[in-house]
């Protein structure tokens, strides 16, 4: 099942469609989408990235652990953003020395200090609220570099993998069924009329 923000590109939906996948759209809850009335299906509300969306994600499915990889939050020794084949690496060109001593923080490992940039500086001070408000999980952080993520246990992979992946989970999640045509559409002719509605009033 894939999960997206209602305003993702059109494009992924288009991808997912023509390779038969299933997923969801979720609304971010702005004003608009409030107005329109369907806070029965509910709302992805939190934080800036995708790594946001899945821990809030994560919270509500009430996952007693939670593993981050991948969450540099900082430029690499080189002072690359990302990986040296990543494809848009020359949409990030000349970043590192903009931010060059700005944004310093904790390294992983609590071992010296790292450079990140202002965008990855909020995005942790986010993770990282949102961590400390969570009583039901434990974070650990399998990132093994980049900065620091407050109030994550930092541990390898390798030992997450062994020690919290290592048997098969009974899980059942309850089968997502999709809304009928015809109530897709009764949906659809009511968020019309409260968009109409709205627009006369403007």
């Amino acid at each position: 099942m894939f999960v997206c923000v209602s305003w993702v590109y059109p494009q992924t939906i288009k991808y997912l469609q023509k390779n038969n996948r299933n997923f969801m759209l979720i609304s971010r809850p702005s004003d608009f989408i409030k107005n329109v009335n369907f806070h029965q299906y509910g709302y992805v509300g939190y934080g800036p990235s995708v790594a946001h969306m899945a821990y809030e994600f994560a919270t509500h499915l009430s996952c007693k652990n939670i593993i981050f990889i991948g969450q540099d939050l900082a430029y690499a020794k080189d002072g690359f953003s990302h990986t040296k084949d990543y494809s848009n690496l020359d949409k990030h060109e000349g970043h590192f020395q903009r931010d060059k001593g700005k944004f310093q923080c904790l390294a992983y490992g609590g071992n010296g200090k790292v450079e990140s940039s202002g965008i990855w500086t909020m995005f942790r001070f986010s993770l990282q609220n949102t961590i400390s408000r969570n009583i039901i999980s434990t974070t650990y952080n399998c990132t093994e570099g980049g900065a620091r993520i407050e109030g994550t246990i930092e541990k390898p992979f390798l030992w997450a993998c062994e020690n919290l992946l290592h048997k098969d989970l009974d899980k059942p999640f309850e089968k997502l069924e999709p809304l009928s045509l015809n109530k897709q559409n009764e949906f659809l002719l009511k968020a019309y009329y409260k968009v109409y509605q709205s627009i006369k009033h403007c």
